[in-house]
């Protein structure tokens, strides 16, 4: 007769580390901008607001989930989003 074996929980500290979520970086070129807020309004994470020409100014870069709604939506192409590369150092460098 084969025994059951229930899975094994593990204490929050010793479960693997999760992968880190993805940063992205956005670009806006103001000079193409025609303040239109179609990027203000339908960011789901609220990264843009108005600035005081009414054009979209980064207020949290870091709350970008890469959705890339604000460029794809860009009447003006005014919106760049590039996925942020984080490097590391290699243990030979000094």
């Amino acid at each position: 007769m084969k025994q059951k074996t229930q899975p094994s929980k593990t204490s929050p500290s010793k479960r693997p580390n999760k992968k880190e979520k993805k940063k992205y970086d956005q670009k806006i070129f103001l000079d193409w901008c025609k303040a239109c807020g179609i990027c203000i309004a339908f960011c789901p994470k609220k990264v843009y607001r108005a600035g005081e020409d009414l054009k979209p100014v980064i207020v949290d870069a870091d709350a970008c989930n890469g959705c890339l709604f604000c460029q794809l939506h860009c009447p003006d192409f005014a919106i760049s989003i590039e996925e942020r590369v984080m490097f590391k150092r290699r243990k030979t460098d000094v």
